[in-house]
């Protein structure tokens, strides 16, 4: 999501020059979230005739059924308290939120349990684990670096945004170890531990550079690479910045947004390759020097594509699923006026170390105006010689889609929600959801955790892949 600071502000309709011919944007007074170009009309003209869930409602396919749901509580508890990214290990859940983060104990997946609750401001709060270490994203420009701050201009140069670090060896008492600051902050981050061990690499995403921002400067063509000690964490830093587009990437006004910074990265260690979603382009790279990643494939589709935001490789390494979030997770994209091609998944092979594209898939399913809805985060269901993969869709729920015909995919699975409010668009529905152990995790913007089973012939071998942990952007393989 492109949220930056101030989630309560009112979503206006504006011109803008990255958009193409006869498009508008849909932004926040906050010039640093982008809403993408949706087409030229207004909410109301937006055809959601074909809607059928009202408030409070829920359906789904019939092999797809929810088991279990924390609603968010506590410090966490409010509408602009957003619930954001996931991470697994062993028994234990990490829930990102816009104010810290959930520790759940989901041994029991039908009975989870909230055991912690961190209380640390800063968007987006994404977070990965590894071993020991939590690392967490602040994309929000703060007045200090611990979870004791409060929010400051990024005009202020001592203002402070970028990674932080936490000891989770006791999973229930998360301790603050150490943080990073990096330019533009941290809107994600990605793992790739070195191949000693010794070291874990977070890739940090940012972008949207400005001239009136010390610490976040045009243009801003470049990732921060920080290297974390695992046996001393403490000693965190900033250990390169390479630039991924000397030649400026995407420029304004084709239809997709000007390239400034990635979005998102996802590394897939064992095979030494990541894939970057970056705002205009589409990347891959290769990482086998984890200090400096190097582009080796460049994409770019700007007749469909407004927001290059996320990306997933299948098992073998040879495909990459790429999500345009038209509309920056704001705006309600999954209608017949805005179509099928357009806020979708863009599916590509990789044919001799380049990127092909073969087709775009969308859920099908009408979402009401009142309904932010558009590709998000997922993550490979394990069948092997297959290519299955959930999805978050925010309020058009959780969708399960098989890609292994690239050129012809299908859904095979769905749970959706009705919308919050029918008089206002509420920011909600599944940021994230990911498969882990043999069942479905969401993290839902507003209803908090949500846990969901798949009884389907065609994802029942997945039961018997145990990952132990899961970084969906630092994609494990599950054939060993």
């Amino acid at each position: 999501m492109n949220a930056h600071d101030d989630p309560d502000e009112v979503i206006t309709e504006q011109t803008d020059p990255d958009c193409g011919p006869g498009q508008k944007k849909l932004k926040k007074a906050d010039d640093r979230f982008d809403q993408g170009c949706l087409p030229g009309k207004r909410l109301g003209q937006l055809d959601d005739s074909d809607a059928v869930l009202e408030p409070g409602e829920q359906a789904s396919s019939k092999n797809m059924t929810l088991l279990a749901n924390i609603p968010k509580n506590g410090a966490f508890a409010s509408e602009g308290s957003f619930s954001s990214d996931l991470a697994f290990q062993g028994n234990y859940a990490y829930a990102g939120n816009y104010n810290g983060f959930t520790v759940y104990d989901i041994k029991k997946a039908h009975k989870p349990k909230q055991v912690a609750q961190v209380v640390c401001p800063g968007s987006q709060n994404d977070v990965s684990v590894s071993g020991d270490l939590l690392i967490l994203s602040t994309d929000s420009s703060r007045s200090n670096d611990t979870c004791d701050n409060e929010a400051q201009s990024p005009t202020i140069e001592a203002s402070w945004e970028g990674l932080k670090v936490f000891d989770i060896s006791d999973p229930t008492e998360p301790a603050y170890v150490a943080s990073v600051e990096t330019k533009c902050g941290s809107h994600t981050h990605s793992l790739a531990p070195s191949h000693d061990g010794e070291t874990l690499y977070a890739y940090v995403s940012s972008y949207s550079p400005n001239a009136a921002f010390p610490d976040c400067q045009p243009p801003h063509d470049l990732i921060s690479v920080v290297g974390i000690p695992v046996d001393s964490p403490e000693d965190a830093s900033v250990v390169s910045e390479p630039v991924l587009f000397p030649d400026g990437g995407n420029p304004p006004g084709n239809g997709s947004r000007q390239t400034s910074g990635c979005h998102d990265i996802t590394a897939y260690p064992s095979k030494d390759i990541a894939a970057g979603a970056c705002m205009g382009d589409g990347v891959l790279m290769d990482i086998s020097d984890r200090e400096n990643p190097v582009v080796t494939e460049t994409v770019r589709d700007t007749e469909n594509f407004a927001f290059w935001h996320s990306a997933t490789f299948n098992n073998d390494g040879t495909k990459v699923l790429y999500t345009d979030e038209l509309g920056g997770g704001g705006g309600p994209t999954c209608n017949p006026t805005v179509g099928p091609e357009k806020g979708a998944d863009g599916i590509y092979d990789i044919v001799d170390g380049q990127l092909e594209f073969r087709s775009y898939w969308k859920i099908p399913r009408t979402q009401t105006n009142t309904e932010n809805c558009v590709a998000h985060n997922g993550s490979l269901i394990p069948v092997k010689g297959k290519d299955i993969m959930v999805q978050a869709w925010y309020q058009g729920g959780i969708s399960i889609v098989d890609f292994t015909d690239s050129s012809n995919p299908k859904e095979i699975g769905w749970f959706d929600r009705g919308p919050l409010s029918n008089e206002r668009l509420i920011l909600g529905g599944s940021w994230s959801a990911y498969y882990y152990d043999g069942y479905i995790y969401s993290n839902d913007i507003q209803q908090g955790l949500d846990v969901l089973t798949v009884r389907d012939p065609r994802v029942a071998s997945a039961k018997s892949v145990k990952f132990g942990e899961l970084n969906p952007q630092s994609q494990p393989n599950f054939n060993g």
